[in-house]
């Protein structure tokens, strides 16, 4: 019962809202609507630029491919990776990712135990490891020294030395 009134007494007030005369508002907008004015301000005037020749073309060309790329020479290095070779398993591998974790000496031999990812690999010098075309020169207790063929920005194969250094018992699992 009580929310059967509560029902009716909201459909009267609905009632009350929606019937009756809104003349009263509407005479109020239309005397707010005659004292409105709109105010649009002028576009600011317009500066004049001077105009400037433009002198590039004078100096040198930005664009020309020589500035972009080394200019070429001819090669008088003798320096050369042999491309013909077989390779071996570690020149699939970027050097700083090889890890020297042991060596074995027997007599004069020396070899190196290198691990590469998760496989342990025998190494002795005149072996390739790394992707510069790197052939062992020295295995020592400590490390392993490397001549590895880079080419320059001129196109020559040059030598750079590098070495692969023991790596402590916390390092070797990195």
């Amino acid at each position: 019962m009580m929310n059967r009134a509560a029902l009716i007494g909201a459909c009267v007030l609905l009632a009350g809202c929606t019937g009756g005369s809104q003349d009263d508002l509407k005479a109020w907008m239309d005397g707010q609507a005659k004292t409105m004015r709109g105010a649009v301000r002028p576009l600011p005037e317009l500066r004049q630029v001077s105009v400037v020749a433009y002198a590039g073309t004078q100096g040198d060309d930005p664009f020309r491919i020589g500035r972009m790329e080394p200019e070429r020479r001819a090669s008088g290095s003798a320096l050369r990776p042999d491309l013909e070779r077989r390779r071996e398993p570690l020149e699939a591998f970027p050097l700083e990712s090889l890890h020297m974790v042991g060596v074995l000496m027997q007599g004069n031999n020396t070899h190196a135990l290198v691990k590469a990812g998760t496989v342990l690999h025998q190494v002795k010098v005149g072996n390739y490891m790394g992707q510069n075309f790197g052939v062992i020169t020295q295995v020592t207790e400590n490390e392993i020294k490397l001549r590895e063929l880079v080419e320059d920005v001129y196109g020559d194969w040059v030598e750079k030395v590098s070495d692969l250094k023991l790596q402590e018992r916390g390092e070797a699992g990195k």
